[in-house]
């Protein structure tokens, strides 16, 4: 159970990350629309895990708007360490949110039974 500094860490991170990506970073390779779906503070706050949700093209497109966001986390961490009050910065590690994918495969598998299921009810009966 995190701590009540771990979570104000956590939403802070949150918040600024999420303005960085979207305001501050204008690097091509990031296309589509990025949101910060959790930020994970270890104990010793020095280092936090944020998970990223990328909406974009097509899966390509995905790995290159989180490879541009990955390569910016020293230009990330510096807006942190401005917006955060504390001795330290954490070391920020990026990951993509596999749920947000995961949640996509399900919903089109529902999709495409539902479809195939109204196509066999509207079949003519012999």
């Amino acid at each position: 159970m995190p701590t009540r500094r771990q979570e104000k860490v956590a939403r802070v991170i949150r918040e600024v990350v999420s303005d960085v990506i979207a305001n501050r970073l204008s690097d091509p390779r990031i296309t589509g629309f990025v949101s910060v779906t959790r930020v994970e503070v270890m104990a010793d706050l020095r280092s936090a895990e944020v998970y990223l949700s990328i909406f974009a093209a097509d899966e390509s497109a995905q790995d290159r708007s989180f490879a541009a966001i990955t390569h910016a986390r020293s230009r990330i961490q510096s807006f942190l360490a401005e917006a955060l009050e504390s001795k330290f910065c954490p070391v920020l590690r990026f990951h993509e949110d596999e749920q947000f994918r995961k949640t996509l495969e399900v919903m089109k598998l529902i999709d495409q039974v539902a479809s195939e299921r109204q196509s066999k009810d509207t079949e003519p009966h012999e």
